[in-house]
């Protein structure tokens, strides 16, 4: 077992981490809730036509990214590098479309096969929310307040919006073509990615991370100039409610997501603690991509964001709350471990968190891992006390003990998460 290890790109996520992802999805989990979005849970693998469809044959993620396989049945299946697809065709396959609007979240792993770097990895997790059947702007700058309050709510405090509008079909099949013809003769001097580009996904040379071509794009021609009325008085209504939210940001007429689902609104969350993988969370309108699998036209809007980027920031600033451990319960002796394990179980039916030292070790030993435990209170259960049917309590910052018969702390539990009483509560 000492050379098999987990898969390149991969990492386990020890009980050290595990704390915060859970306060991250609990956070996220109360504040959907709060704006009435209901919880879905698709797949990890669909059927590869799917994502080709849905993302575009010329993206990246599905040209190079995606983990792509035959099952025994020779269908090709793919595990899922993104959640909206499948949210989507979950959305039509079980007849939620006849349901009006719908506002739904996810999480959940995705799966990109990519160099893995800082808090980015081939097995990766997700948040995600969907609103369907809305064209209303205000349903855009609802996710993206949605998003905001997320990460605001979480600590992040630095945080930068950059906000864009890639229009409808027909405003791209303009802009393409004065892209491409300010490109063109550039060609030579383009990296050898954004020159592929140039025939396929012109507009994801905007996105380049490579110095020399993001000099050549400064001076592209802009997608806000090639608005149609109707697009730029929707992009005007999305800014405007922003506004009313009080949520700045900043306009960048290079922000294209790197799908081609995307219509009118794109937006990013970036936060600079990250270095350069800044991007926290992502998104925009998809207006096209319900049809294009197969259901009538129907506006939507969402976004994404990655946890291990998320979790790696907040521990980065030290915002996680750790785990809670009212008290720490030691025993030494046959009847003692006996009664203490019985002890244990009925705090803990009383709320109490209570950590039981297992290892039948010295008392000294015992004591020393309680002091580390960040508990309140220690409970102290020997033989002597067994016998009596009572227990030490120590109080681990001020050092003050005193013993109480067990079925008085099982009456008054909450004396172990507070400093000691002045005064024995009644029995």
């Amino acid at each position: 077992m000492a050379d098999i290890q987990a898969p390149k790109g991969t990492k386990d996520i020890l009980a050290d981490s595990v704390s915060c992802w859970q306060w991250v999805e609990s956070t996220a989990r109360q504040l959907f809730s709060q704006a009435a979005y209901r919880e879905i849970r698709t797949p990890i693998f669909e059927q590869t036509q799917l994502f080709e469809r849905g993302i575009g044959e010329a993206t990246d993620v599905v040209g190079k990214e995606m983990y792509t396989f035959l099952d025994r049945g020779d269908r090709s299946m793919t595990l899922r590098p993104e959640g909206t697809a499948g949210v989507v065709r979950a959305y039509l396959e079980n007849g939620l479309h006849a349901q009006g609007l719908q506002r739904l979240w996810y999480t959940g792993p995705m799966f990109r096969y990519e160099n893995p770097q800082k808090g980015r990895q081939r097995q990766f997790h997700q948040i995600g929310v969907e609103v369907l059947g809305s064209k209303d702007p205000r349903a855009d700058a609802e996710v993206i307040a949605l998003a905001w309050d997320l990460l605001k709510g979480l600590g992040l405090g630095d945080l930068r919006m950059d906000l864009n509008s890639v229009g409808d079909g027909d405003d791209r099949d303009r802009y393409r073509t004065a892209l491409v013809d300010y490109l063109t003769p550039y060609h030579g001097d383009l990296d050898p990615d954004s020159q592929d580009r140039l025939s396929r996904n012109p507009l994801r040379i905007l996105d380049s991370k490579n110095e020399k071509t993001q000099t050549i794009v400064q001076n592209a021609p802009s997608i806000l100039d090639h608005l149609s009325p109707e697009s730029r008085q929707f992009f005007d209504r999305v800014q405007q409610s922003l506004a009313d939210l009080g949520i700045t940001y900043r306009l960048n007429p290079c922000l294209v997501r790197g799908l081609d689902y995307y219509t009118h609104t794109a937006f990013e969350i970036q936060s600079d603690n990250l270095g350069t993988q800044a991007t926290v969370c992502g998104g925009g309108r998809y207006d096209g991509l319900v049809a294009e699998l197969g259901g009538s036209v129907t506006p939507a809007v969402g976004w994404a964001l990655g946890m291990e980027r998320l979790v790696m920031l907040l521990q980065q600033l030290q915002t996680v709350p750790q785990p809670r451990v009212d008290c720490y319960l030691v025993s030494r002796g046959e009847k003692a471990e006996a009664q203490s394990l019985r002890l244990a179980q009925g705090l803990r039916h009383l709320g109490i968190a209570v950590e039981l030292d297992l290892s039948g070790s010295a008392f000294g030993k015992q004591f020393k891992r309680a002091d580390r435990s960040g508990a309140v209170t220690c409970l102290i259960l020997g033989d002597g006390e067994a016998e009596a049917g009572t227990v030490t309590v120590k109080w681990l910052q001020s050092g003050t003990q005193e013993t109480r018969p067990q079925a008085d702390l099982l009456a008054h539990p909450e004396i172990l998460r507070q400093e000691p009483p002045t005064q024995t509560p009644p029995a």
